[in-house]
């Protein structure tokens, strides 16, 4: 494929990425010529030690940071071209992500963590309450709805991060270290889930995860180091 062509479905492309960052005067470089390529409803897992540029991937891919070159394609999208107002609006409507600390705001009740992303979208109060019920379904915690983040456990805030993430309804899901903060049950709790909505409604995964159990769960692993996929396995 030409690096200057993205993908035609809704699959990732990423061709001769590079990142470096700046300390004082120093240039550490993260990324020189990194390739790949993830299918449409695909669960990755990617691994690595510490430093070797798996949440600054996540980032990128997400839109939330931007590559000193190269190209990340999203279908039909150039996202690493876009404009800062055009990457906003792409991606709200693409990308959903998952955080290991959760990050639910303390005031607010499971469905007005929820809830949160769609006050940027045009539906109408009652649309925005039917979806997050639906969502909050889905994740098994309709019955929390009225619950603050500080009433819930652990593995149940994952899952209303999960339900946030959802809220969008996007293709793209990135969860980062999503089972780091979790005991063992919880984590496999978290984990079934992202199974489902990956076979079941087709999401496409990208976890990033220091945990070889978790990283079993996904369809394929890649192992970073030192800014390079240095092997290749099935799960």
């Amino acid at each position: 494929m030409d690096s200057e062509t993205p993908m035609q479905d809704d699959g990732i492309s990423i061709r001769d990425l590079r990142k470096n960052y700046r300390i004082g005067s120093n240039v550490v470089t993260i990324f020189s010529e990194l390739n790949m390529s993830i299918d449409a409803g695909d669960f990755v897992a990617i691994i690595g030690p510490s430093g070797s540029g798996k949440s600054t991937l996540l980032n990128l891919i997400g839109g939330i940071d931007r590559p000193d070159g190269g190209d990340i394609g999203f279908g039909h999208a150039r996202i690493s071209h876009m404009s800062e107002s055009a990457l906003a609006k792409w991606r709200g409507a693409n990308v959903g992500f998952v955080f290991q600390f959760y990050n639910l705001m303390p005031m607010l009740t499971a469905e007005q963590n929820v809830e949160l992303p769609l006050l940027l979208t045009k539906l109408t109060a009652r649309q925005r309450r039917e979806r997050v019920e639906t969502i909050l379904s889905l994740v098994g915690l309709a019955d929390r709805r009225k619950h603050l983040p500080s009433e819930l456990s652990g593995g149940q805030q994952q899952r209303i991060g999960i339900a946030r993430a959802l809220a969008s309804d996007p293709k793209l899901l990135l969860c980062d270290e999503p089972t780091g903060d979790l005991d063992r049950d919880s984590a496999e709790d978290v984990l079934a889930m992202l199974r489902i909505l990956n076979a079941d409604l087709g999401k496409t995964i990208i976890m990033v995860t220091h945990d070889d159990r978790a990283a079993r769960s996904a369809k394929r692993i890649l192992r970073l180091d030192k800014g390079k996929f240095v092997e290749r396995e099935a799960a």
